[in-house]
């Protein structure tokens, strides 16, 4: 159990578990992203490349995943180490949970943005080679265009992780407590089902005004990055439903993912510390 090793862990092995944990998810469940991303574009899903090619941008994203993950959990079990071992926070756990994964997320969007970028471009049929996006993308935009859209993951993955990480490590202590012993690695997958279902469906028009602001074009006001303005704009052109656009294969994705990634993760710290 994460929450109960993590004070004798290595930095090393956070690292190791956190990228073993990233790669598994990205490299199963690419599919899905591509179609909750073409599902969410501006041009709509069939002009965006509907089902044909969805493991497109795949080696971007398997490029990207290990250290994003990596650095997200060694910032969040750092944190937590941090928070826990003054007495006054151990007694407000999900309030620890939750700053830790805030914490985690800002540093890991310093990956993850520029990632989604190209990712997000390729999955949408921009151009053919996720080289050619990168390109692309500082010749005309510079390394600011690599970071459109910063604030917006940033904005979305702390309310995620605010609802995710709180939920996953109560439910594993629930659980451990009900059956008097740690969870196991398949128990805390299936946490992290839970807890990922619960924060992708309530986070969506985040994420949706997050792929809009990545796949505007340079000069539109979408690009300027203004979430409220991307927010609104969509509601007044699509309502509800444009706002939770992708809602179904979003939340399988990290649904799956949550379990894959959390479960692998758990279980990649146990068999490090062993």
């Amino acid at each position: 159990m994460a929450t109960e090793t993590s004070f004798n862990t290595s930095f090393h092995n956070f690292l190791i578990a956190g990228g073993i944990a990233g790669i598994s998810v990205d490299a199963g469940l690419f599919p899905l992203d591509t179609i909750k991303t073409r599902l969410q574009s501006p041009d709509g899903f069939v002009k965006s490349g509907g089902f044909r090619g969805v493991y497109s941008g795949l080696g971007t994203a398997a490029l990207g995943s290990a250290p994003t993950a990596a650095l997200f959990f060694c910032t969040y079990e750092n944190t937590k180490r941090l928070l826990n071992s003054n007495g006054f926070f151990t007694i407000w756990q999900p309030i620890v949970h939750m700053t830790s994964a805030a914490f985690g997320e800002v540093a890991a969007c310093l990956i993850r943005v520029p990632v989604e970028v190209v990712k997000q471009r390729r999955q949408a049929g921009f151009h053919s080679s996720s080289k050619h996006i990168f390109r692309s993308i500082l010749q005309l935009e510079g390394i600011a265009g690599l970071y459109r859209g910063y604030m917006t993951t940033v904005l979305r993955e702390i309310p995620f992780s605010f609802i995710q990480f709180p939920l996953w490590e109560g439910m594993k202590s629930f659980w451990s407590d009900a059956q008097g012993r740690p969870v196991s690695p398949w128990q805390s997958s299936v946490c992290g089902a839970v807890s990922g279902g619960i924060a992708a469906a309530v986070t969506t028009p985040l994420d949706v005004a997050k792929t809009r602001i990545m796949l505007a074009d340079p000069a539109s006001i979408e690009a300027g990055g203004k979430l409220s303005l991307v927010l609104r704009s969509i509601y007044f052109a699509q309502g509800i439903k444009g706002l939770f656009a992708g809602i179904v294969p979003r939340v399988l994705w990290i649904s799956i993912g949550g379990a894959i990634f959390l479960g692998v993760y758990d279980k990649a710290l146990v068999t490090l510390n062993s």
